[in-house]
């Protein structure tokens, strides 16, 4: 019989050590949770991109960087990514980039 009230107390012990250690969320988990956005109608949660900075590094080198950034920053609020260097890469973001066209069917994104 005095095992019972132990056995209760032990567990609501562990319980509440449990829920202490839940709400403790450390500085990288904080800003995973910072960074995340709700986009779209149907609501899916997308990390968020710092396109301008990006874009600033993708189209660096190009002859006629205003345009490309332009493009670049279009480009990234779509698909929500940017591919790495300044040239080619195009197919590390996915078809979303890949797949973009102007009205003239030329591809859109640098």
């Amino acid at each position: 019989m005095a095992l019972k009230p132990f056995l209760l107390l032990a567990l609501l012990f562990f319980c509440a050590l449990q829920v202490s250690s839940y709400s403790e969320i450390n500085d990288d988990e904080q800003d995973q949770l910072a960074l995340q956005v709700v986009k779209g109608a149907n609501r899916r949660l997308l990390t968020y991109v710092d396109c301008k900075g990006l874009c600033q590094v993708r189209c660096g080198a190009h002859s006629r960087p205003n345009v490309c950034n332009r493009a670049c920053g279009t480009c990234c609020a779509r698909c929500n990514c940017v591919p790495p260097g300044t040239y080619g890469n195009r197919e590390a973001c996915g078809k979303c980039y890949t797949d973009m066209t102007t009205h003239g069917n030329r591809l859109k994104c640098p």
